[in-house]
């Protein structure tokens, strides 16, 4: 009934007369309870001295159950028989239209409500009604804890609004709560200010409620995305970033995740062109709100078959994020081969309603897959997780695939320094040796370190140790072509600092000819330097490189004072050699700059360690060079370490014999005579027939075509050499003798009966020698 058939008769005693069923039906009253009583007993509160003199105005009834019940009332007088004022008539107002500012607060978007000071609701709008799912009138006069779960959220709630009601402040905070309405949790930003009457007392608190979920959301899409530009591709390792994504996932975007890759990302392959049909996926990481993860059907390393259904294969073959939600056939079937396959984690998966898969692409090429699920998480993926996991996987594929091409750089250059790199050293009379070369395991890649033990002529060793300038396959390129050109060169038998020359012209052709921006060949350094254990002498020069160290057998340690200088293709100064006198057993160190630079300690530094840890006492130069590593070694090299070990021998008198010979063709016989006899001395009769004529074609060319001096020298090394030197410059070289030609079958002869000859230049001229191989001693 409406509020306008509301009707009651007071007597002038302010006793209740009469009462219609329309104030029964307003107020809950019946007849029978409200007729007698005084009118009093029915206010919730006085009504004010205006509307009683007006005999209009409002008043708050209090309602049956208790509630309050504001009223707009008019009261009628009814005159008795002398003309008095005998009772009243009261009848409710018909509600006016409503005005403009309560249209705005009935419609307004946002929950609007009003508290009075006793947190009890006094108003509500439509916004806010949908909210709690109950009417407003459901809600009048009931405490606002009677109305809420008791939540944390609801105990805050409650908290500010006696806070507003305490201070008669506003407050203004973000809230992420749920509602009674609500079948999931909401963002609000909630404003609550006090409301004051015309004499400022506080008569309640109002509160304005704006769901900010969408744009939180969003924040926090945002908030990943920049999470995931700091947090995914730290390192450049596949598996690594593959970790890095899942944790990123979990367990605010997924209660379970996992990352599968195409088996070809982990090897040398080519990508494959064909993902229809059945995909075989290897799965590198994966991760759950759920302590060992025992929702995984794969575990970590193992390869699986994926059919053309499964969300990660249609993710594949269409390129895109696929969803898939409980009830669908696909997702019905997903999930059955998933629990056959594993049904150990059968019960773990319960629960699962909503999968989400997004191929990881990087440069065009399909590297695999990541596929996000939830249980717990009571929302199903949407289009916006959509377009989120695709950006999340996209920056991961770019990762992935970085990490992937460095891999295979760095493989493939670790491979070819390798092959460049001497494996089996060559046994040496002269020298002992041990070497260690340990790539760096830096961002930077493979550098260019590299070593090299040279047998050169006269049992004499030739020791390289060089640093390309940069990393990755282009310096080990660059290694091996310098390598090689050393090689070359001290097979002429060039003096270390014309070698070093010859070596800086040839760097400055190839940055000449090189259309590049940059050549790997400019700055890199070397060291060259020749052993001699005849005359016990190494004689070394240096292109920019660090200076060796030598230990001597009285236990002194330092590094040689050589003149380093320039780094090659730099030019503009000349090479300058040193020349040092070894006692036999004294120990070399070679190295390259890795072994000593470090940010975090001066190169002097450690350079004494270097001399200090040569110090140490080791069973074999193998051991020592371990023990120099890990004393002197950075523990976070930046760059490639080379480390070359030479202990000198000598060969005694013994070994070695001589003779100076007149420059008369008479006296070849006398030098043949000779070097039959010391070979019978050293029990090398087998040898006395090929070194007689050796030594006659050797001494009677150095007769006739060169100078005096002339001296013969045999040397029993590993193999038997026969020198022969003089004053002349002049190289001989192999010629074709024609049929009737007396001579110059003679160094034909001797190239066809030894192993290897030559011709090296000397101080004073030029010595010619030949080698012959020896039986293995007994």
């Amino acid at each position: 009934m409406e509020q306008a058939s509301a009707a009651a008769v007071i007597s002038a005693r302010g006793i209740v007369t009469g009462w219609s069923e329309g104030a029964r039906t307003l107020t809950g009253y019946p007849a029978e309870e409200a007729v007698g009583r005084s009118v009093a007993a029915l206010l919730a509160e006085p009504p004010s001295t205006t509307a009683v003199a007006a005999l209009t105005g409002p008043v708050v009834l209090r309602h049956r159950d208790g509630t309050p019940l504001p009223l707009t009332v008019r009261a009628c007088e009814l005159l008795g028989p002398d003309g008095t004022p005998d009772g009243y008539v009261l009848t409710v107002e018909p509600p006016a239209a409503p005005t403009l500012a309560e249209q705005a607060f009935q419609q307004a978007s946002m929950s609007l409500s009003v508290f009075d000071t006793d947190q009890r609701y006094a108003r509500l709008n439509e916004a806010a009604c949908r909210v709690m799912g109950v009417s407003e009138d459901v809600l009048l006069g009931r405490h606002f804890p009677e109305s809420v779960e008791d939540a944390e959220h609801s105990r805050g709630f409650l908290n500010n609004l006696r806070m507003v009601t305490e201070t008669g402040r506003p407050v203004r905070y973000e809230s992420w709560a749920g509602s009674p309405a609500l079948n999931r949790e909401h963002a609000w930003s909630i404003e609550m200010w006090p409301l004051k009457g015309d004499s400022g007392e506080l008569t309640g608190v109002g509160l304005a409620a704006f769901d900010s979920t969408e744009q939180y959301l969003a924040q926090q899409r945002l908030a990943l995305l920049n999470e995931a530009a700091a947090g995914i591709g730290t390192t450049l390792d596949v598996v690594r970033t593959a970790e890095e994504l899942v944790q990123l996932l979990v367990p605010r975007y997924a209660d379970f995740a996992s990352v599968d890759l195409l088996p070809w990302v982990l090897g040398a392959d080519e990508p494959p062109q064909d993902l229809d049909g059945d995909v075989v996926l290897r799965r590198v990481a994966h991760g759950s709100v759920t302590e060992g993860t025992p929702e995984a059907a794969v575990h970590l390393g193992a390869a699986d078959l994926y059919p053309p259904f499964s969300p990660p294969t249609r993710a594949l073959r269409e390129g895109r994020a696929v969803r898939s939600q409980a009830g669908e056939p696909d997702f019905v079937r997903w999930v059955a081969d998933r629990n056959a396959r594993s049904p150990e984690g059968r019960s773990h998966r319960t629960g699962v309603h909503s999968v989400l898969a997004v191929p990881l692409r990087a440069r065009g090429t399909t590297l695999g897959v990541a596929v996000g699920v939830r249980m717990a998480h009571p929302d199903d993926y949407a289009a916006d997780d959509a377009l989120l996991a695709e950006e999340l996987a996209s920056r991961a594929a770019v990762c992935i695939d970085n990490a992937r091409r460095f891999a295979r750089e760095r493989s493939t250059a670790l491979a070819l320094q390798h092959s460049l790199l001497p494996r089996n050293l060559p046994g040496q009379a002269a020298v002992e040796v041990a070497h260690r070369y340990l790539p760096c395991g830096s961002l930077a890649g493979v550098g260019g370190d590299w070593f090299d033990v040279i047998p050169l002529s006269g049992s004499r060793v030739g020791l390289v140790v060089g640093d390309v300038v940069g990393h990755g396959i282009t310096s080990s390129a660059t290694m091996g072509r310098l390598c090689t050109a050393v090689r070359t060169l001290a097979d002429v038998d060039l003096p270390p600092d014309e070698l070093l020359t010859h070596l800086d012209d040839l760097v400055t052709h190839l940055a000449a000819d090189d259309t590049d921006d940059e050549v790997a060949e400019l700055g890199a350094t070397c060291l060259y330097a020749v052993y001699d254990p005849v005359s016990r002498r190494l004689t070394m020069a240096a292109a920019g490189h660090p200076q060796p160290a030598v230990v001597l057998p009285d236990g002194t340690a330092s590094l040689v004072p050589l003149t380093a200088g320039p780094p090659l293709g730099v030019g503009g100064l000349p090479f300058e050699s040193v020349e040092l006198e070894l006692p036999e057993g004294a120990t070399v160190a070679l190295y390259t700059d890795g072994l000593i630079e470090d940010r975090a300690r001066d190169v002097d530094h450690a350079t004494d360690a270097l001399c200090r840890a040569l110090l140490t006492p080791a069973e074999s130069l193998d051991a020592l060079c371990d023990a120099v590593l890990k004393a002197v070694m950075p523990t976070e090299p930046n760059d490639d370490v080379a480390l070359l070990l030479v202990r000198t021998r000598a060969l005694g008198a013994g070994r070695v014999a001589t003779w100076d010979i007149e420059p008369d063709p008479a006296h070849v016989a006398g030098a043949r005579q000779a070097a039959t006899e010391q070979l019978a001395a050293w029990g090398l009769d087998e040898a006395a027939f090929v070194t007689e004529l050796v030594v006659s074609e050797l001494v009677t060319n150095a007769i006739r075509y060169g100078e005096p001096p002339i001296q013969l020298r045999l040397i029993r090394d590993r193999a038997l050499i026969c020198e022969v030197s003089d004053a002349s410059s002049t190289s001989p070289h192999l010629r074709r003798a024609h049929a009737y030609d007396e001579g110059g079958r003679g160094l034909l002869l001797v190239a066809q009966l030894t192993q290897r000859w030559g011709s090296r230049q000397t101080g004073g001229g030029k010595t010619i020698w030949a080698e012959q191989p020896l039986p293995p001693p007994d």
